[in-house]
């Protein structure tokens, strides 16, 4: 019973969490979104203390149930792992074997080191749930794109407008390879030998792994009725029961109840840890104490004192305008800094928090987020404005953040944040370059940050040239988007480090 509960809410949360990385049309976040907020890591990096707490009392109480039933990634593997052992002769595969202690918590110091120091490439490597996102925002969103086009073809051709159609393009191709090797990594490691990568790569898994050592609840096993049978330990994915000392290494069990439901002579009960009675001791020494409790918490503790590429890719281009004409796409220029979203606050806070999950990119609706290709950014999104510009009425990126990267604002405060500042290349500009009238960047500008003045102010029919004003300027991009200079924009966004904030 407690595996096929196990099962349906692990179902229905890997689910919510797929659908909220597909869906496009923002319905998944309104209902969905907490979900991604109720994840460890972004919970943490977001300090987001309830959320942090309820999760450690959970893991307290009844063991590691997060890595079984709210883990996307963790659910996905149980999911591979199942597959797996549906084939002929694999139904029993697993078997015994020791903790790796020193790949396990040298990981976990290295994820550690990485966070504290601000390499988050290493942390968005590492990061379950963010992982987790990559994997279906680049390799099954596009198939769920192509899929949604495919309806708008057939809505159309009936006349309804039931689907609207949406543009198909690699946003990023490291973070696209990136996905797909954890993808391969993770795929074998599960459907070979069950949890390993939860139990030795994973450093979520191993922060709350000492946790589940304490826990109330727990599979023991009751040594007067067991057959030794070793069905229960073939079944186990985390391979955490030892059945020659009818032991179960609590801080590797993630709480399936798989064992439970093999055992044929009721000789495992998931019971609290006092009413072990006969059962064997779990873990331990001749006194009844966990032998390895002392070891792994020197190994948390030094862990937590030590916490105390860029390949460049073009923008896929439009082909043609309007369906007739052939045009030039437009190309990504070089800005002195990297735009970040509204509500980022800083380029440090926002590259302190993010995870790289990319679920602001898949729910930005106009295409204006993007997985950054420098190294030192790789996997987290900056803007852009080549397919599009950042709408002052579109808040989602700050609704969706799970981390505390981008912080929620309302449409009303985006318009007094200033991300960034837009600069004229005159030399491009169609007015010099063509000798024809234009002022596409001041009709379109929403914050009135450009002015148009006479390119000979002592000319009467001189044409006319942009300007910015900078204290006005926000960075939305519209002026870049819309500007016709190809392939690139005449004026263009720098980011700014520290974001003006005039609320």
């Amino acid at each position: 019973m407690l595996r096929k509960i196990r099962i349906i809410l692990a179902v229905a949360a890997i689910v919510l969490c797929t659908l909220l990385f597909l869906d496009f049309s923002g319905f998944m976040t309104k209902w969905a979104g907490w979900m991604a907020k109720i994840q460890f890591l972004p919970a943490v990096l977001a300090a987001n203390f309830g959320v942090v707490i309820v999760l450690l009392l959970l893991t307290l109480i009844f063991g590691r149930v997060y890595c079984s039933v709210i883990c996307p990634l963790g659910i996905f593997q149980d999911g591979i792992s199942s597959l797996s052992g549906r084939r002929k002769g694999k139904s029993a595969r697993f078997r015994w074997s020791g903790e790796k202690k020193l790949l396990r918590y040298g990981t976990l110091a290295i994820f550690f080191i990485a966070l504290v120091c601000g390499v988050n490439v290493v942390v968005a490597l590492l990061a379950p749930y963010s992982a987790y996102g990559r994997i279906v925002q680049n390799i099954l969103g596009p198939v769920w794109e192509w899929g949604n086009n495919l309806g708008a073809f057939i809505a159309g051709k009936s006349g309804s407008v039931a689907f609207a159609h949406k543009e198909v393009w690699l946003r990023s191709l490291p973070t696209f390879i990136i996905a797909v090797a954890t993808l391969v990594a993770v795929f074998i490691l599960a459907w070979r030998n069950g949890r390993t990568y939860c139990n030795t790569i994973c450093p979520v898994g191993t922060v709350l792994s000492f946790f589940s050592r304490f826990s109330i609840f727990r599979p023991v096993i009751d040594s007067s009725k067991c057959r030794n049978c070793h069905l229960c330990e073939h079944k186990c994915k985390a391979s955490c029961i030892n059945l020659e000392s009818h032991t179960v290494d609590y801080s590797r069990c993630v709480d399936c109840f798989d064992c439970i439901d093999s055992c044929k002579f009721g000789a495992l009960h998931y019971r609290p840890f006092w009413k072990s009675g006969s059962n064997a001791k779990a873990e331990s020494g001749a006194e009844g104490r966990p032998e390895n409790t002392d070891t792994g918490r020197r190994a948390f503790l030094v862990s937590s004192l030590v916490a105390a590429g860029g390949l460049a890719v073009k923008a896929q281009e439009k082909k043609v305008d309007g369906g007739y004409a052939a045009v030039t796409g437009k190309k990504a220029p070089e800005r002195t800094s990297p735009l970040v979203p509204f509500g980022a606050v800083s380029l440090k806070h926002f590259h302190r928090h993010c995870t790289g999950c990319q679920l602001c990119v898949s729910q930005c609706p106009n295409d204006v987020l993007r997985p950054s290709m420098s190294l030192d950014r790789l996997m987290q999104p900056e803007m852009s404005y080549e397919r599009g510009w950042c709408r002052p009425e579109c808040v989602k990126c700050s609704e969706v953040c799970p981390a505390g990267a981008i912080l929620e604002i309302t449409p009303e405060e985006k318009t007094e944040i200033h991300i960034g500042t837009a600069s004229v290349d005159y030399d491009l500009c169609v007015v010099n370059r063509d000798g024809v009238k234009c002022g596409n960047c001041a009709r379109h500008c929403p914050a009135g940050a450009i002015k148009m003045v006479r390119k000979d102010p002592d000319d009467e029919n001189s044409l006319w040239i942009p300007t910015v004003l900078e204290d006005r300027c926000i960075g939305c991009g519209a002026c870049e988007y819309l500007c016709p200079s190809r392939p690139y924009s005449a004026i263009h966004v720098n980011g700014r480090i520290e974001h003006i904030d005039n609320r």
